[in-house]
């Protein structure tokens, strides 16, 4: 199993030297968050992901949870472990001081929770719900409701779930047959059954909270009649204290490729008491604030898996011995050189490295803008946060964690016949990896919302306001000898965008189709530019830092090969998806589809 390390240095570089993360927090009134203590939290948070959560994973995937008659059993350990993770005050880390919070910023818990993904992505997911539960019930729930429910919640005595997916509707919400029917005392009765619920039902809390979307009697059909509900699995009175059990019952869990010591659970409202979330058939936009977050959470899941995948094939790549490098003997003490000198290790490896400390990049500042977004006061910067994180939303999400998914594979190709090997882990790394690209919108949902909702929605305006933004970056570097000809290239693929987006849109007018036909390609096409802007910037900063006279040298001389790489061996790739958008959606739509068995 990898021995999963924190990078922390890594982490660091991306949030001091590349974001200039004091400042901001210093603009936004974040006093406490001082280098000093970013840095105390950092270690914290890595010795509590390596020594307590990461010895857990293998563990969890062989156990997996097991449930009876409606209640569900962690695996060994896990419960334990949580209660560690409350005692240390990591639940409080981000939220607010008025709930019990520490009042750090958002930004800084998801370092932390990197770490916790990559260590143990089954564990993650515990905890990883109730921040996007508390953020839905701080922007849009009551006094009362808050005062009920968000004490506990930042606590991480009770955790929070997100309850969507019924077992005949998934992204299409609107055919939803959950109801709600309104009491006397101003609460609801929620009848219906929700499938798919990450942390559902489990031992580690005093409660569980459910955020449910149901339809109210005389409500619109659609979309349109959606409202929002906080559930929580035991009753509680107005000061928040356990009553008695609600109706609220796991009426299974699921048996799954990966995440095994996650429990996805079948859970039934029977008549069970919830309370209203923000006004009546607007639940949908409530739930937005919930969703959000959570594709930002499942990004995150992608740079971590393929961190941890990296780690453990880098550490095999140098001790594995195995046939003679082409231009002459490495090893001359051994039988064989290590694997790592070959040209297609290193290329696997190197595919990692790159996808994990680019997406790094692009998830902690998008989180920085999340941190704008919360606790900024100028208009107009709030309204440029607002814009690109509504454009690179989807982007990070799918495809993080489709290049996530690509860097576990590599790592068990690193290690050969012993990556299918269940005991070196890595195959699990890439069996717990897929539920990444498929829960919280796949990556098909989430390109459909880029193009069609993102970009041509806004006509463009939100495609053309990152453009500036990188425009104004490779125009500020394109005079420095070492990056002319990677600015360069940069602004080739990105003018390439622009045009392919013009050129979908242009189609579109005659046949809707072809913006489904495309969405997926133009997605990764995207990723993959949006990345290359991130390692230019690294480099850029890497090679200031080596003019100034570092002492670590060799840090940053990897960072700007490491880009250099991405530049020669993955940005490539962005062309062929630019060929398939190309072709058109033809050939998909115009086979039968009783003649696909042919």
């Amino acid at each position: 199993m990898p021995e999963y390390k924190a990078p922390i240095r890594d982490m660091k570089f991306v949030m001091q030297e590349l974001l200039d993360c004091h400042s901001r927090y210093e603009r936004l009134g974040f006093e406490d968050a001082t280098p000093d203590m970013v840095d105390a939290i950092l270690q914290a948070g890595a010795k509590i992901a390596e020594q307590e959560i990461a010895p857990l994973n293998q563990i969890g995937d062989e156990q997996g949870c097991k449930w009876d008659k409606g209640e569900v059993t962690t695996p060994d350990g896990f419960k334990e472990a949580y209660k560690l993770y409350v005692e240390g005050g990591w639940p409080t880390l981000s939220q607010k001081e008025e709930w019990g919070g520490q009042g750090m910023p958002a930004s800084l818990h998801a370092c932390v929770s990197e770490m916790l993904s990559a260590a143990n992505h089954s564990f993650a997911t515990y905890p990883g719900l109730s921040h996007g539960a508390m953020a839905t019930l701080e922007e849009h729930g009551s006094q009362q409701l808050k005062e009920m429910i968000l004490p506990k919640l930042v606590e991480g005595t009770w955790t929070g779930t997100m309850c969507l997916t019924e077992a005949h509707c998934g992204t299409d919400l609107g055919m939803l047959r959950t109801k709600a029917e309104l009491n006397d005392d101003g609460s609801y009765n929620l009848s219906g059954s929700k499938i798919f619920i990450s942390a559902g039902e489990h031992d580690m809390s005093e409660n569980i909270v459910h955020i449910v979307i149901a339809r109210i009697p005389g409500s619109p059909e659609g979309t349109k009649g959606i409202s929002l509900f906080a559930v929580p699995k035991f009753n509680i009175d107005p000061g928040g204290n356990v009553i008695d059990r609600n109706t609220v019952e796991c009426g299974s869990i699921e048996h799954k490729m990966g995440i095994k010591g996650s429990a996805t659970c079948v859970i039934n409202f029977d008549e069970a008491k919830g309370y209203l979330i923000g006004e009546i058939n607007r639940g949908l936009n409530c739930m937005f604030t919930f969703m959000n977050e959570a594709r930002l959470g499942v990004a995150g899941e992608g740079v971590a898996a393929a961190d941890a995948s990296f780690q453990g094939a880098l550490a095999y790549a140098r001790d594995r011995l195995q046939m003679r490098s082409l231009t002459g003997v490495k090893n001359p003490n051994g039988p064989a050189d290590p694997i790592i000198v070959h040209p297609d290790v290193r290329r696997m490896l190197l595919t990692q490295k790159s996808i994990a400390e680019g997406g790094r990049a692009l998830i902690y500042d998008l989180t920085l803008l999340v941190d704008e977004k919360l606790n900024g006061k100028d208009p107009a910067v709030l309204a440029q946060a607002d814009a690109k994180l509504a454009l690179l939303t989807p982007i990070a999400k799918a495809f993080l964690t489709e290049a996530g998914l690509e860097a576990t594979s590599l790592g068990v190709q690193v290690y050969g016949g012993h990556g299918y090997i269940s005991e070196w882990g890595m195959e699990q790394l890439m069996r717990d990896t897929k539920i990444s690209c498929l829960y919280e919108g796949t990556t098909g949902i989430q390109a459909l919302d880029l193009l069609a909702r993102k970009v041509l929605g806004s006509k463009g305006a939100l495609l053309k306001s990152f453009g500036e933004e990188v425009t104004s970056f490779i125009i500020a570097n394109a005079t420095k000898p070492q990056f002319t000809v990677l600015c360069t290239t940069l602004g080739g693929y990105f003018q390439k965008l622009e045009k392919i987006t013009q050129e979908i849109g242009v189609k579109a007018m005659n046949n809707p189709d072809e913006i489904g036909a495309a969405s997926v390609d133009y997605l990764m096409y995207a990723g993959y530019v949006t990345l290359g802007y991130y390692w230019l910037k690294m480099m850029v900063t890497a090679q200031k830092s080596i003019d100034s006279g570092t002492d670590e040298g060799d840090f940053y001389l990897a960072k700007i090969q490491t880009g250099q790489f991405y530049f020669d061996r993955v940005l490539p790739k962005a062309a062929g998806h630019a060929a398939c958008i190309k072709s058109g959606g033809e050939s998909m739509m115009a086979i039968n589809e009783e003649h696909m068995l042919f």
